[in-house]
């Protein structure tokens, strides 16, 4: 990390206090979810950054295990509180959102940027096969809950079901990636985890006991602190929202999915900007893989578990969004190499979907 990069994150910590002094004292809430969004950024970094330490600690394979576990922490600490204050069209809306952002938005800015600096970047396609594939697997996986739109119960039952299938496909894709790098004697395709253990132990020169416990600190006070803020923010987004005249789907996609993801942007576009869009994609369309994988079911869990109505049942609109934003990055993402050009067209069509759900009336959303 550079002194510059790391100036910054420690001046975006002072939102931290910030936001705890307004929630207490009752300030706008508008000004108590930009002061708490705020917070969260320099937090899910601090997360990501020690479990990278961790990841070159504990080896490959541990490693890319923790790291997968641990990337997602922003997300699904977030979506618990949300779930927990029944805001369960704001959690799907998110989950839309952290797919459609990361692949249009994240991808598109990173080429962008990237490209800006490079006339032709270059990276393995190997990498957006495999989450190709496990994203069309999500795409089914929330179609057939909205193609089988029967009773509330049986909403609930098939969401779970599904679920459970997308989890065991995640950890079978876990599995598949790290045997593969124990077995093979060629490089294999490298997930975002496996690319965050690279660039740890290409950042941290000496790995011992010392980096390890002070990485393991940085994690437990990190993501104590992401809990406390990710509160702050749920209680805030609502009334934020309803003063902005924004709709809950609007707010879930484009500003909760925003938030969650807000770290893996930033560093997303400063690999692009180093030439590295390999590591790029890995963390924009691996996080959509994890998000429809991992993260959708757990929150279906957690539903369940807290007795909130969380299912797989998204409305048409965002089906659309999630089968386009997949389509275009099929499209776009596997021909071996990116311009600013294609990086422009990703955010044009991001924007043209935000223009889509910002003039949705409220009864349609």
């Amino acid at each position: 990390m550079t002194t510059r990069a790391l100036i910054s994150s420690n001046w975006l910590l002072l939102f931290v206090p910030v936001a705890v002094g307004l929630n207490r004292f009752d300030a706008h809430p508008l000004v108590v979810f930009i002061a708490s969004a705020l917070a969260i950024v320099p937090l899910a970094k601090r997360i990501g950054d020690a479990t990278e330490v961790l990841a070159a600690l504990l080896g490959p394979a541990k490693g890319g295990m923790l790291s997968a576990a641990l990337g997602n922490a922003p997300e699904i600490i977030i979506g618990l509180f949300a779930l927990k204050k029944g805001l369960v069209d704001m959690v799907k809306a998110s989950i839309t959102g952290s797919l459609v952002g990361n692949l249009l938005f994240g991808m598109g800015i990173a080429m962008f940027a990237g490209g800006l600096r490079f006339p032709r970047l270059a990276y393995d396609t190997r990498v957006t096969r495999v989450h190709s594939d496990l994203l069309m697997l999500a795409m089914f996986g929330l179609i057939v809950p909205a193609v089988f739109h029967l009773s509330a119960t049986s909403e609930r039952e098939i969401s779970l079901e599904i679920a459970m299938v997308l989890f065991l496909v995640y950890l079978a894709s876990v599995i598949y990636t790290l045997h593969s790098e124990s077995t093979s004697t060629d490089a294999p395709a490298p997930t975002d985890a496996d690319q965050a253990g690279t660039e740890a132990r290409e950042t941290v020169p000496e790995p011992g006991s010392r980096s390890r416990n002070k990485a393991i600190g940085i994690v437990t006070v990190a993501t104590a602190g992401l809990a406390v803020m990710s509160e702050i923010l749920t209680d805030a987004i609502g009334p934020a929202a309803a003063g902005l005249h924004l709709t809950p789907l609007f707010a879930g996609i484009f500003l909760l999915a925003l938030v969650g993801n807000a770290a893996e942007l930033f560093a997303a576009v400063r690999f692009a900007r180093a030439n590295q869009l390999d590591v790029s994609i890995g963390m924009t369309v691996g996080a959509s893989t994890q998000t429809a994988l991992l993260v959708a079911p757990i929150l279906v869990f957690a539903g369940f578990l807290l007795e909130q109505d969380m299912n797989l049942l998204f409305s048409t609109l965002e089906l659309v969004a999630i089968v386009m934003s997949i389509a275009v990055i099929q499209r776009t993402a596997n021909s071996g190499t990116a311009t600013w050009l294609e990086g422009l067209v990703l955010i044009a069509v991001y924007l043209m979907l935000g223009f889509g759900f910002f003039y949705l009336p409220h009864h349609a959303a």
